[in-house]
């Protein structure tokens, strides 16, 4: 057991070669799984290049790292959280708290030392931007729990992941607020329908031990109520863009991402155990989409 690495890790070969304790603390932070850090990131980039300052690379290196750092740390918190259930599912089992290769005593201290790097990053920004990411802290010490209250833990995530768009635009402006909180609302909507279809690899597991998913409560429905999160997506961003800048032709700059979450839900099949995970994957490339389409939209004219 101690050299197996959880069914859906990326990067086996890296992961494999490094020595035990690293190999299970890099498990536990999901170093193995980068498409985490980039769904936390794409939202920072959406924020900066939306606020139309151009690329602003030396800040996106440092949103970068605190997204690494951050979704290293919030995973270590979870995973102490909701070890007796990670238990109790098979994908989850093997996971380094809940098998008991690493102590909750060192995964609190791996904790402390991935949220000093978030630290380092934070004090980087300027105080408005601060005060904005540490607005976040409640939401992300909440959210083991709300699989446990709530079927829809993922609306809760969606607030968490998402926070990095208000932070990115909190560093450079500080206005046109309602056109923000549009691309937030839909950067929640994307978020419930991919992590929805990430749930789907749980649903057996999920309901035999108690644990609540949006992937659970939309049933046989399910693939429906992905596209119909998906379809609020692109409104609530395109509202957004709109707000921000009132020509048709911008919209147009959501078509390849809309395109591309059209093809997430028309090749989904719950039934087979590797699509949901490769289509759930592949929203790293949704975010990119939706990254540029921000560059277009908040640099045109500039």
């Amino acid at each position: 057991m101690n050299s197996d690495i959880v069914p859906d890790s990326e990067h086996r070969g890296l992961v494999a070669r490094l020595p035990q304790l690293p190999r299970d603390l890099a498990q536990l932070a999901r170093f193995d799984r980068p498409i985490g850090w980039w769904l936390l990131f794409w939202p920072c980039v959406f924020g900066v290049w939306l606020a139309g300052a151009g690329a602003q690379f030396a800040l996106l290196g440092w949103l970068l790292l605190g997204s690494i750092a951050m979704r290293g740390a919030g995973c270590v918190y979870n995973d102490i959280v909701d070890a007796e259930l990670d238990r109790q599912v098979a994908r989850t089992a093997l996971r380094p708290v809940a098998s008991g290769r690493v102590s909750k005593k060192l995964a609190w201290g791996w904790l402390i030392a991935l949220c000093l790097v978030g630290l380092i990053v934070l004090l980087q920004l300027r105080w408005q931007a601060q005060l904005v990411a540490l607005g976040s802290l409640a939401l992300v010490a909440a959210y083991p729990f709300m699989k446990r209250i709530t079927w829809w833990p993922q609306a809760w995530l969606g607030m968490v992941f998402n926070w990095g768009l208000l932070v990115g635009w909190s560093e450079l402006r500080w206005d046109n607020w309602d056109a923000l909180a549009a691309v937030y609302a839909g950067c929640i909507c994307w978020v419930i329908g991919y992590d929805t279809i990430y749930a789907l690899q749980d649903r057996e597991d999920d309901a035999m031990v108690g644990i609540r998913s949006s992937a659970l409560a939309m049933g046989a429905k399910v693939q429906a109520g992905i596209a119909g999160f998906y379809a609020a997506t692109i409104a609530l961003w395109a509202l957004g863009f709109w707000l921000y800048r009132p020509d048709p032709l911008a919209l147009l700059a959501l078509l390849p991402v809309a395109g591309h979450l059209v093809w997430q839900v028309a090749s989904l099949d719950a039934n087979d155990p590797a699509n949901p995970l490769a289509r759930f994957r592949s929203n790293r490339w949704a975010g990119a989409l939706m990254a540029a389409a921000c560059f277009v939209v908040g640099n045109a004219g500039a």
